[in-house]
């Protein structure tokens, strides 16, 4: 079987001095391989595909039966790495707390020890009709559950 920290050696290797960057290496008893990368632009098909290629070389198939994947992590799939938060700054994401309370907003920075994101909240003051004000909060990436990009179609 074909150990993850020599997929990580590989990948690590094959993507230095490039601007992608790996988001996830899964590697299962089974043989399967599924190594997902992206940049800041998002990543290309040829990208994956020369990943793909440069791995499979690098690897005996006369010793080790397995089956390879390289791809881009998916609009709907939750960050796991830092850059992904760097790449989508400006841009509206989701956010499950460990609570599980969702917040919804436009990801302005991150901070030390988690991010910023600005939200619309609807806020009762003295009159009846609830005032919409923008706010800036702060969540620490350990009382994080989930960020996901919030997908548009305006």
């Amino acid at each position: 079987m074909i150990g993850k920290e020599t997929i990580e050696q590989l990948v690590n290797e094959y993507i230095e001095g490039t601007d992608l960057f790996v988001v996830e290496i899964r590697v299962s008893p089974s043989g399967e391989i599924r190594v997902f990368v992206d940049n800041e632009r998002g990543v290309s098909l040829e990208e994956c595909i020369d990943l793909s290629r440069s791995l499979e070389n690098s690897l005996n198939r006369d010793e080790h039966d397995f089956q390879l994947e390289v791809s881009s992590p998916g609009l709907t799939e939750p960050f796991k790495v830092l850059p992904q938060y760097l790449k989508n700054i400006g841009r509206e994401v989701e956010l499950v707390t460990a609570e599980g309370l969702k917040h919804t907003g436009i990801l302005t920075g991150l901070t030390a020890n988690g991010l910023v994101i600005r939200e619309m909240l609807k806020i009762r003051g003295e009159k009846k009709r609830p005032e919409i004000k923008t706010v800036e909060n702060e969540y620490d990436f350990d009382r994080i559950r989930s960020t996901k990009l919030v997908i548009s179609y305006k």
